[in-house]
C-alpha cells in the first residue's frame, strides 16, 4: 500500500473525550474512527490488524476441530424467553427493537440460546456428537457506560465458539483442549507471557464455574491475584480463603495485579440444553440432554489490549504477527535517484509477497514522516534518502529500538528476494 493513497490521516491530538490510551493512539494513527461513545468504525490499517488476529484465532480453532459459520445478529424473543434471559432484569445489556408486524427482536449480545435452538435441527443421536462450531461476529451490548476505548464497547467483534457433547468427560476434554488453544492464540499474538488462566464466576452466562484469560495491563479494569509459581490466577470477585483452599494453595502465594480480560470460557453442563429441550438418543436408545460449553475471545478488544501493552510515548509498537504491515518503507526527498531506488525496492518487496506500507508522500517533511511512522508502529522501518544512497545503502530501524543500521542496497534487495 502507498501511504499517499491511504484515505485516513494521522492526527496530532486525540479527541478530548477519549481518556484511554488505546483509543487515543488508534484514533490518532487512523486505525479506527469514532462514531459515538463506545462505537468505532475500523479503518483500513485497523482492518488489517483485526484480520491478522482473526486468522490466528481461526487457525487454532480449526486445529481443535471447530467449524466456522455465522449466525444472524437479529434474535428471536421466544428463544431467549425459554431460559428467562429475555428479561431486562436478568440481562441488562440488551438492545431491542420491533419488526413492522409488531414482533419484538433482540440484537445479539451473545448466542448461546440461538445456537442451542439451531442445533435441535442437527443433533438427535449420539452419532451427531460431539459438534464444535465458531463464528466471528459483531456483538451489540447496551453498556451503561462505554469506557476504555475499544476494550469495552457497545459494538465489537467477537469470536464465539460452542461445544456440544454427549458426556461430561467429553465436554471437559474439549474444555481443557480449548484452554490450551486459547493460550496458543495469546502466545502467537505476543501476549503469552503476561496472560493468565483466571478462575472466575459465571456472571450473566452461567451459574457454573468459568475461566477468564486475563492479560496484565496497568490500565486494565479487573483485579486478579496471580500465583507466584503457577501460571494461574483468581479474579477478585471470587478470591477468598475458601476458593484458594479448594485449589490446594496458600493465599500468601498470590499477588494482586491489574489486568484486562481478553477471553473467557463457560461450562453450562446440561442445564442450558435441558431448558431449550436439546436431547439426543444414546447407544441404548435412552433420551439424554446435551452438554454445552461456550468460548469467547474479544477480537477488537485484543487490538486495544495490544496497544495498551505495546507502546511508548510516540505511538504504537505492534508485534510482528499482528502488525498491519511488516515493513514501512520511507523515501525522503524528491530527488529522482532517491525516488527511483525507493520505487525499485518497493516493487521487489511486493513482488515477493512481503507486506509493506510505502510512504511515498511528497511535500511532507522527514520529521512528519518519522512521527507518523512512530505513531502507526510498523515493526521495521526502511529509509532511503540522498544520504543513504551516497553509501548505496538503506537505513534499517526496528520500531522497538532507538538503534538503526545501514544495509547495502544490493544486500537488501537480495534479502527481499529470498536469496
Amino acid at each position: 500500500m502507498r501511504q499517499s493513497q491511504l484515505f485516513t490521516k494521522t492526527l496530532k491530538e486525540a479527541p478530548k473525550d477519549e481518556v484511554s490510551l488505546n483509543a487515543q493512539f488508534l484514533l490518532r494513527a487512523g486505525f479506527i474512527h469514532k462514531e459515538m461513545a463506545g462505537v468505532y468504525s475500523v479503518m483500513p490499517l485497523g482492518f488489517k490488524v483485526i484480520n491478522k488476529i482473526k486468522k490466528i484465532v481461526a487457525e487454532e480453532m480449526k486445529d481443535i476441530g471447530s467449524e466456522e459459520f455465522i449466525m444472524s445478529t437479529l434474535q428471536n424473543k421466544e428463544v431467549w424467553e425459554k431460559t428467562d434471559r429475555w428479561d431486562d432484569k436478568k440481562v441488562d445489556i440488551w438492545f431491542k427493537s420491533e419488526l413492522k408486524n409488531g414482533n419484538q427482536v433482540g440484537f445479539g449480545w451473545s448466542h448461546e440460546e440461538p445456537i442451542v435452538d439451531l442445533m435441535k435441527s442437527y443433533i438427535t443421536s449420539y452419532n451427531d456428537l460431539p459438534r464444535f462450531v465458531h463464528q466471528f461476529q459483531n456483538k451489540l451490548r447496551n453498556e451503561t457506560r462505554a469506557k476504555s476505548g475499544v476494550i469495552r464497547c457497545r459494538e465489537f467483534i467477537m469470536k464465539d465458539m460452542y461445544a456440544f457433547c454427549g458426556s461430561d468427560e467429553e465436554n471437559m476434554e474439549f474444555y481443557n483442549k480449548s484452554t490450551e488453544a486459547y493460550l496458543k492464540v495469546f502466545k502467537r499474538i505476543g501476549l503469552g507471557d503476561i496472560t493468565y488462566v483466571t478462575s472466575a464466576a459465571g456472571g450473566v452466562f452461567t451459574d457454573k464455574f468459568s475461566h477468564e484469560f486475563q492479560t496484565l495491563c496497568e490500565s486494565g479494569e479487573d483485579l486478579i491475584y496471580v500465583h507466584k509459581d503457577n501460571n494461574i490466577a483468581i479474579n477478585k470477585e471470587i478470591y477468598n480463603e475458601e476458593t484458594v483452599k479448594k485449589m490446594g494453595l496458600e493465599m500468601n502465594d498470590f499477588e494482586e495485579k491489574k489486568a484486562a480480560e481478553v477471553g473467557n470460557i463457560f461450562n453450562f453442563g446440561t442445564s442450558k440444553c435441558e431448558q431449550m429441550d436439546l436431547y439426543f438418543s444414546d447407544k441404548e436408545g435412552n433420551r439424554k440432554p446435551v452438554y454445552l460449553s461456550s468460548y469467547g475471545i474479544g477480537i477488537t478488544r485484543l487490538m486495544g489490549v495490544l496497544v495498551e501493552v505495546f507502546h511508548d510515548d510516540k505511538g504504537i509498537i505492534w508485534p510482528e504477527a499482528v502488525a498491519p504491515f511488516k515493513k514501512h518503507l520511507i523515501v525522503l526527498g524528491e530527488d529522482k535517484e532517491v525516488v527511483d531506488a525507493a520505487e525499485e525496492l518497493y516493487k521487489k518487496i511486493i513482488d515477493n509477497s512481503e507486506e509493506v506500507l510505502f510512504d511515498d508522500r511528497t511535500n511532507v517533511t522527514a520529521g512528519a514522516k518519522f512521527a507518523d511512522a512512530d505513531l502507526i508502529g510498523i515493526p521495521q522501518r526502511l529509509i532511503i534518502s540522498k544520504k543513504t544512497l551516497a553509501e548505496n545503502s538503506v537505513e534499517v530501524k526496528e520500531r522497538s529500538s532507538a538503534d538503526s543500521r545501514l544495509v547495502p542496497l544490493t544486500e537488501m534487495l537480495a534479502v527481499v528476494e529470498g536469496i
